[in-house]
């Protein structure tokens, strides 16, 4: 019962107030609260180019992209109460006002006219039709960050991380545009990068060696959480002996990688959601998540681009890992030792 009533708030939304009106309880009773009439055509319409980048994280070319990519998935001619569906226009503009600001329903919802219902509908249809949008690859730069939520009542303390509050790690692979080419969100706060790796679609393109995947001995680059392959290059473990040659292999890496933490302090810089996603729902939180960084590739796809401030199975998998780990991890040190002296001979 609880699935299908998930899924019938995804076949429809409607313009009608009356399916959910907006309340606060006072000392008289509850009270319902006031709406904006007409906000949509009497002040998004009229905002000037920089206040309607300020508001929705970006411009208005990029709003059109994004619109024309994902109208027809998000419009539907269902009735709901007799009334007609939000336009597809108006479902973008609520979606992207609630990812780019941390506004809550409530506020959302008394902005924009609509009800509560329908303020969660039409921000789970727009997530929904972005979480679809295919990543183009995996080459570029790997991590991962946590996304701040609220402790889930299941399991919740698998969600706190090692700094001490609760949150959904996403894993992404950038470009060096800071466009991602892979997004994975989902796994717990405590969970490890290396697991989060083996429980993705990277780590099986990984496995599977595919020079589809990885053409011309081309590969990923990530921090030292993760394992030193032939298609993930990580940095020599720094015991106080290191040479020259492996410092400087550290010190390229590090700047190449540093793409990644860019790209990450830009997703949540554009959608402060991302701050602290408050969402009680744990099903829909990836697909919250995922819808941000699809938005995020279409403004860099735009040259919409903000200032960046620095800021499967696991036993499946293990069973993979076990029959080749010793082989392939020796091939990724011996390629890193060829990358290292390579740039060392290149320096000098």
């Amino acid at each position: 019962m609880e699935h299908f009533f998930v899924q019938e708030l995804l076949l429809s939304s409607t313009d009608s107030s009356s399916d959910d009106d907006l309340e606060v309880r006072g000392p008289m009773g509850k009270l319902k609260l006031p709406r904006v009439e007409e906000f949509i055509e009497k002040v998004v319409d009229s905002y000037t180019d920089e206040e309607f980048r300020n508001n929705f994280r970006m411009n208005r070319r990029t709003f059109s992209a994004v619109l024309t990519l994902i109208a027809v998935k998000i419009s539907t001619q269902d009735m709901d109460v007799g009334r007609h569906t939000i336009p597809a226009k108006a479902q973008l503009l609520i979606a992207l006002w609630y990812f780019a600001t941390p506004d809550s329903y409530r506020s959302i919802c008394g902005q924009f006219n609509i009800g509560k219902a329908t303020g969660l509908r039409t921000v789970r249809r727009v997530a929904n039709a972005l979480f679809d949008i295919r990543f183009p690859s995996t080459i570029g730069a790997i991590d991962g960050t946590h996304i701040p939520i609220p402790q889930p009542k299941d399991h919740g303390l698998s969600y706190i991380n090692r700094h001490n509050f609760s949150s959904i790690i996403l894993q992404a692979v950038c470009d060096h545009n800071m466009k991602f080419t892979d997004c994975y969100a989902g796994e717990d706060g405590s969970s490890h990068d290396s697991r989060v790796l083996k429980k993705s679609t990277v780590w099986r393109r990984i496995i599977a060696r595919s020079e589809e995947d990885f053409p011309n001995n081309v590969h990923i680059i990530g921090d030292k959480a993760y394992p030193c392959l032939p298609q993930l290059q990580t940095p020599y473990k720094d015991n106080g002996r290191l040479t020259v040659a492996q410092k400087n292999y550290n010190f390229q890496l590090s700047k190449a990688r540093s793409t990644i933490e860019r790209a990450f302090a830009l997703l949540k810089k554009r959608f402060r959601c991302l701050i602290f996603l408050d969402v009680l729902c744990v099903e829909w939180i990836p697909k919250y998540i995922i819808a941000c960084c699809v938005l995020h590739n279409i403004c860099i796809q735009n040259n919409d681009i903000l200032d960046v401030e620095k800021i499967i199975n696991n036993e499946n998998i293990a069973d993979e890992v076990e029959n080749f780990e010793r082989e392939f991890l020796q091939l990724g040190r011996i390629k890193r030792d060829f990358i290292c002296a390579e740039l060392f001979n290149n320096n000098n």
